[in-house]
């Protein structure tokens, strides 16, 4: 299986060449320029991998990638399928429509699949691919008329056009059900957008002026989609995001942001400053997007709503120093966060899973809703 591309040389600030594997490289001081050698072989292993992802699996090999398929109908081996009818939960909010056009993208060997499709942004403007997972309780019979909770995962690096997080490798799905089954965390819908729209340039997730609207993206058009196609909480009780790295950035940000609409984030070895080079002559809306300066207003905003914030660090990245300075400064009142700290732990896609297995997915299901059996 080949490794995710490395590209080179990534911009001053924070880096794009974040793969799910491989440690973070230095951002500011110190980097080396890649030599020619090392952008050819990144060149060819970046061709290789997006030769081979279309057809990467969970499971057993299958041709069915590709292939339409709706979340309205049963997994292989059983289940009851989506049902569309009212819920008499107020709680509830039952697939408003559209129904997306979702394509196979891969299967777990439970027989669930993950789906893709391209979301034409109506807010942002902005239009991208986006993932979706549903874990096998959204199938089941006693959960027909429940909602079920949203973690929305954002990766690192470049976000485009693919999102690592549905690599079968990462066993993030895989991960979920284990803990879903053990009772260690809730059975969520899994949503992975584009987190950028190209490749050329970091977004912060943010609206940075004269660019794609890359954080109305984010709060509203994925939200949207994900209503418009699955049984959700009427309420942020069912709302959370996850990312690692510059995903866990844009995550974090997003949660302080908009509190009214997301209770809860994983954010896996993030900055926690705007530093895309877009930002340059728009001084003041890049401080509207500073999570240190969100967090700050949050907290010191009377009967406001509390916020989540589950941090991760590996032992072998830098940035937990700047994480544990965060949670002093600005965990008060309805700012909530934690720091779960990963032993043997690089700035890695891999570690973050082994750090949401052990403690992290488990937290964050603490304070969010789960389906309700009927």
């Amino acid at each position: 299986m080949p490794h995710p591309p490395q590209e080179a040389p990534p911009r001053p600030g924070r880096p794009l060449a974040d793969p799910p594997y491989g440690a973070r490289q230095e951002s500011r001081t110190g980097r080396r320029r890649p030599t020619r050698r090392a952008m050819i072989a990144g060149a060819l292993l970046t061709a290789l991998a997006l030769l081979a992802y279309p057809v990467l699996k969970y499971g057993d090999a299958g041709s069915d990638i590709g292939e339409p398929m709706s979340f309205d109908q049963p997994p292989p081996g059983g289940g009851a399928g989506r049902h569309t009818a009212l819920s008499a939960d107020p709680s509830v909010r039952m697939p408003t429509g559209p129904q997306a056009d979702f394509r196979t993208a891969g299967t777990l060997g439970d027989g669930t699949k993950i789906g893709v499709t391209t979301l034409k942004g109506k807010k942002s403007g902005f239009t991208g691919k986006v993932w979706v997972w549903a874990p096998e309780e959204y199938y089941e019979e006693r959960y027909r008329n429940s909602a079920f909770p949203v973690l929305i995962a954002l990766p690192g690096g470049r976000g485009y056009p693919v999102n690592y997080w549905t690599r079968p490798d990462l066993k993030l799905q895989r991960t979920l059900a284990d803990l879903t089954a053990l009772g260690r965390s809730k059975p969520f819908l899994l949503v992975m957008p584009v987190l950028n729209p190209d490749k050329a340039h970091y977004y912060d997730g943010s609206d940075i002026p004269g660019q794609p609207k890359m954080g109305t993206w984010l709060s509203d058009d994925v939200p949207g989609l994900v209503k418009a196609n699955f049984r959700t909480f009427t309420s942020r009780d069912g709302w959370a995001f996850m990312g690692s790295s510059s995903g866990g950035f844009a995550g974090l940000k997003q949660v302080l942001q908009h509190p009214d609409r997301f209770k809860a984030v994983i954010a896996s070895g993030p900055d926690t400053r705007p530093d895309s080079p877009l930002w340059r002559g728009h001084e003041k809306e890049m401080r509207a997007n500073d999570p240190a300066r969100l967090a700050a207003r949050l907290a010191a905003r009377p009967g406001a709503p509390d916020v989540h914030l589950q941090f991760q660090i590996g032992t072998k990245e830098r940035g937990r120093a700047n994480l544990e300075r965060f949670i002093r400064t600005y965990a008060k009142g309805p700012v909530k966060a934690e720091l779960h700290v990963i032993q043997d732990g690089g700035h890695n896609a891999k570690g973050y899973v082994r750090g949401m297995r052990d403690a992290s997915l488990a937290a964050i299901s603490k304070v969010l809703r789960g389906p309700t059996p009927s």
